[in-house]
């Protein structure tokens, strides 16, 4: 599934259609396709791993799900789920799920919740997790509705990078950690995406993949963990495993004595 990162790239890679009219629409998408024909693209925009063609009355909203791609100026797959014509070229959409949305994307969509849009609040990012003690950090990393474009990769590699185990939950990091998951998540969306199209990424990663942990030199560990089992990668000994804070003990009531 791409990731934040790579949907950057494809938004930033068609931004020569902006402004072009949809000569003709294919594809196997139930969308209204010629609905879409003389339609005026009005801009591209990304948010997290939503990819956003929007028009003047509506926007196309997709999803790249598991397997999805995309090719410019060039078919590079059999059936196209959408494939748009424009007098300087073609976008091809395979194996997505497409969307219409009969609304601006503005009225849509927080662009604060976004790790790498402008508009990116840390802070409100930090409210919403707080509000969730009990949920596991790799299952709050892929929470779309808090770190809108940040994948599996990311996950692994911001927890390696923080030094904190896959298996906390939220409640129990300590503030600073907290705020370092918060702050890794974004800044190493950015290294991604620098890192991407370099076409270097893999060689950037520390622990995602990797059968060794870089800073122990020990075997790294592989599970599937959190609510959508994703292949999570980690070191037992570098990364820590909080202790859950301690129940407050309850105070003995004193007994009340009679005069006698």
């Amino acid at each position: 599934m791409p990731e934040g990162p790579s949907i950057v790239i494809l938004k930033e890679a068609v931004q020569s259609f902006v402004g072009k009219k949809i000569l003709s629409a294919t594809g196997n998408s139930k969308i209204d396709k010629e609905a879409l024909v003389n339609q005026k693209v009005t801009d591209f925009k990304s948010w997290g791993k939503h990819f956003l063609i929007c028009l003047p009355n509506k926007t196309l909203r997709v999803h790249f799900l598991l397997f999805g791609s995309y090719s410019i100026n060039e078919q590079t797959k059999k059936t196209p789920r959408l494939h748009l014509h424009f007098s300087n070229g073609d976008l091809y959409l395979y194996a997505c799920a497409i969307r219409e949305l009969e609304a601006d994307a503005d009225t849509v969509y927080d662009w604060s919740g976004d790790v790498l849009n402008p508009a990116w609040d840390e802070k409100k990012a930090k409210k919403k997790l707080k509000a969730r003690p009990n949920e596991l950090v790799v299952d709050a990393l892929l929470d779309q509705n808090v770190f809108a474009g940040v994948g599996n990769i990311i996950k692994n590699e911001v927890l390696f990078r923080i030094r904190v185990h896959p298996e906390n939950t939220i409640g129990v990091l300590p503030p600073r950690k907290l705020t370092e998951l918060v702050r890794e998540a974004c800044n190493y969306s950015y290294d991604f995406l620098e890192w991407k199209k370099a076409f270097v990424l893999k060689k950037h990663w520390l622990i995602h993949t990797r059968k060794t942990c870089p800073r122990c030199n020990i075997p790294a560990i592989k599970k599937t963990l959190g609510k959508t089992k994703r292949r999570t990668f980690y070191c037992e000994n570098c990364q820590v495993l909080y202790a859950p804070p301690p129940k407050p003990k309850k105070k003995k009531a004193r007994k009340k004595t009679q005069n006698a």
